[in-house]
């Protein structure tokens, strides 16, 4: 999954962004709206996570204008300000979740991906494909009962067809779903993590579409 962080506050903005990481997520951080524009206008984002108060702006309008263009990207708020006037008002702006500072970076964690859920169209977190068994909370599976063990980097590519079953992903989506705008991506990168996908949890798990991308497999 591929992260916008919008938070001015440098200590908290690199505790979520190193907590996101952790998770095998890409995350992108910009610390004003301006900025945040020009991202959201030139790459595509699974999830924002957004502070209200920022050095040229409110997050509140910000969040207004995104959704009055139809951009649906999920939203989750995180914020100093803790009146409930205060959570309705950003709930009613459009945001999907709304998180109080201080707060638990580990609840972040499963917030947002509880959020991610609910847009791919599957709320719940258990899912059987063949012989695998997944469990999108725990980050968890298990191919004819025995349990196999993925790399971040590999639950997240497999995650995104999990996610959009029957959904063809080129090569593009998946490296923004890996990396962030920083990062340098090798040319073979997401044929390597597909072949190690398949030696993990069998060779008809990812079908490959020549000249167009991937798929989950059995998913036809």
């Amino acid at each position: 999954m591929r992260v916008l962080l919008i938070e001015d506050d440098t200590v908290l903005g690199a505790a979520v962004r190193d907590q996101i990481d952790a998770d095998g997520h890409s995350v992108d951080w910009v610390t004003r709206l301006d900025d945040a524009s020009d991202h959201v206008d030139s790459a595509t984002y699974d999830l924002v996570l957004l502070d209200l108060m920022l050095p040229d702006g409110r997050g509140l309008p910000f969040l207004r204008a995104r959704r009055a263009s139809g951009d649906v990207t999920p939203v989750i708020i995180l914020t100093a300000l803790d009146q409930i006037s205060d959570r309705i008002e950003g709930l009613n702006a459009g945001a999907d979740d709304y998180m109080v500072k201080p707060f638990n970076l580990s609840e972040l964690s499963a917030r947002l991906n509880a959020v991610a859920r609910r847009y791919s169209g599957n709320p719940n977190p258990l899912v059987e494909i063949g012989a695998l068994q997944i469990d999108l909370a725990a980050r968890a599976i298990r191919r004819a009962g025995k349990p196999v063990a993925l790399t971040a980097r590999e639950w997240v590519l497999f995650e995104a067809f999990v996610q959009r079953p029957g959904q063809i992903m080129s090569k593009a989506q998946l490296e923004e779903r890996l990396y962030s705008f920083s990062a340098e991506v090798e040319s073979n990168t997401i044929e390597v993590h597909v072949s190690r996908l398949r030696k993990k949890l069998g060779h008809d798990a990812i079908e490959t579409q020549r000249g167009v991308g991937y798929r989950l497999g059995g998913c036809a």
